[in-house]
């Protein structure tokens, strides 16, 4: 590296004339070079302003007399080997290639819905943690990769620039992780305040208000960031070939006021980040009384994750405000301090990544949690009401000493062909999430059946000597049907009928009631009759 950095022209040493120059053992031709403007450097180069070739063994070219340079390498090659910067940049590429895979899972796990989507709460709001953090991951890939070759390059060009272009587009990124998280713990809560009853909180008051526009104000600062920092000349970063060039092209580039302006912007959305975290415990937690009380209130409701992911990025955000203004310790620095690059500008990030992974893997999801919520509550309801929820085995147990009624009848016959458990909880989850299967229309245009038809169908279910007994059970005075009376009545009168009457029902096995015996017998000419 330092051969990198100290770069001055030296005269072309002595050939074997006034017309030849030696240098590392081939002979050049003096005029030719000359004539096209080759200057020689220290750090054992080539270079007319356009091109650049190096000149020391092994790469040394050979010159035709057209200024034509054969088997020449470039000076922007990766010839140099990995030094520290590269293997800490592999590595944190590594970190961040593989924090991928735990945030699409831990995506899935909270992104999926178990209960109807509301409107007052929507689904992508709890994703968008996630989101970011595949954001932030993609981002720091592409820089670490890009910095193995800021220590490979012989002259540093490309590499520098994408290194530090994409860790610029980390710190805004990295920032909107923390906001969103904070954002939505907020909105959890309330969630879980408003679901026992829909009308706690109103949704057009002060706190409603500033829900609304804390997260344009965040976003705001945000992109402020974006477009003070990003959007430049970054060509300026590559010129660090020398110190004299560092110090009136790199360093002036890196330190300029808008580097320093987007510090501060990133430093008011995290400002706005604290305020919305207030916000969420002053409105839906329980308020204590008191300034010390409240201050150690405050302390208490945030969370664990919070305590750690918050501090964090403020140091990453000031250690980009101390860049802005310290070229030493910049990263857009080729031989900057290592300590400070990796261990404020990559360290806070990587650890914000991790406290957010585990906690997505130890947290439930919020639509589950909210259904557990529910059961709790409504055993609590029904133990202060004095119900008492008999076991699932006492059903099995207890059938056979009630008479069962059609539905029961029905229900067993179904359990005994399929169903069970398993369709119970799909009925139980598809009425909670209202995704009972509406009518189709080409259904309501079919014929509506008979009466005639359905009583038939009835009779032959449920027996008449079933529908008399419950009709009497149930009715003081009996409707006299014809031919009935008269039956009945000599059959009571005559003793020797009645017998009769029984043994002949008997002995052809028929169960049809007194009814059905006074009736005109049916006439069965087909079984389209039937």
């Amino acid at each position: 590296m330092a051969l990198v950095n100290i770069r001055e022209a030296l005269p072309f040493p002595k050939g074997d004339n006034s017309s030849d120059t030696l240098i590392a053992g081939v002979h050049f031709n003096l005029t030719t070079l000359q004539q096209w403007n080759w200057t020689y450097y220290s750090n054992g180069t080539f270079s007319n302003g356009s091109y650049c070739f190096l000149a020391f063994e092994p790469y040394t070219p050979q010159l035709l007399s057209n200024g034509t340079f054969l088997n020449e390498t470039s000076c922007y090659s990766p010839i140099n080997p990995m030094g520290t910067r590269s293997k800490v940049g592999l590595f944190f590429a590594c970190f961040f290639g593989l924090s991928i895979m735990f945030t699409f899972v831990n995506l899935r796990k909270h992104g999926r819905l178990f209960l109807p989507q509301e409107k007052r709460f929507h689904a992508i709001g709890r994703r968008w943690q996630w989101y970011w953090m595949l954001v932030v991951a993609g981002f720091a890939i592409i820089s670490a990769i890009a910095g193995v070759d800021v220590d490979r390059y012989y002259v540093p060009e490309l590499p520098i620039v994408l290194n530090n272009f994409f860790w610029i587009l980390m710190l805004p990124t990295t920032m909107c992780v923390v906001w969103e998280s904070v954002r939505h713990w907020g909105s959890w809560q309330e969630r879980q305040l408003v679901d026992p009853n829909s009308f706690a909180l109103k949704q057009d008051d002060r706190r409603s208000k500033v829900e609304f526009w804390i997260p344009l104000v965040f976003y705001f600062f945000t992109w402020m960031n974006f477009f003070m920092v990003v959007p430049r000349p970054w060509g300026a970063i590559e010129l660090q070939r020398d110190p004299e060039q560092t110090a009136q092209k790199a360093e002036p580039a890196a330190t300029d006021l808008r580097f320093k302006i987007g510090a501060f912007f990133l430093f008011g959305s995290w400002l706005t980040t604290i305020f919305s975290l207030w916000h969420s415990i002053k409105h839906y937690k329980s308020r204590n009384r008191g300034i010390l009380n409240r201050i150690i209130g405050f302390i208490k409701y945030i969370p664990p994750r919070f305590i750690i992911t918050i501090p964090l990025s403020l140091v990453m955000i000031g250690y980009e405000a101390a860049s802005a203004f310290e070229f030493a310790i910049s990263p857009m620095k080729i031989a900057t301090n290592l300590a400070f690059m990796y261990g404020l500008g990559w360290g806070p990030i990587a650890m914000i990544i991790v406290i957010q992974e585990i906690y997505g893997y130890m947290s439930p999801n919020e639509d589950r949690e909210l259904i557990r919520q529910r059961r709790v509550r409504g055993a609590e309801i029904d133990q202060e009401m004095g119900i008492t929820k008999k076991p699932h085995w006492w059903s099995r147990i207890h059938s056979e000493n009630r008479q069962l009624g059609v539905q029961d009848q029905i229900a067993r016959n179904v359990s005994e062909v399929g169903g069970g458990q398993a369709t119970t909880r799909n009925i139980e989850r598809n009425i909670e999430m209202r995704n009972m299967p509406a009518q189709n229309r080409r259904d309501s245009n079919k014929p509506v059946p008979d009466i005639t038809t359905l009583r038939t169908a009835a009779n032959l279910l449920f027996p008449a000597h079933t529908m008399e007994k419950t009709q009497e059970r149930f009715t003081d005075h009996p409707p006299q049907v014809r031919g009935r009376t008269a039956s009945n009545a000599a059959t009571n009168s005559n003793p020797t009928t009645r017998a009769s009457v029984n043994d002949r029902s008997e002995s052809n096995n028929s169960t049809a009631s007194g009814l059905t015996l006074g009736a005109r017998p049916q006439q069965v000419r087909s079984m389209l009759d039937v």
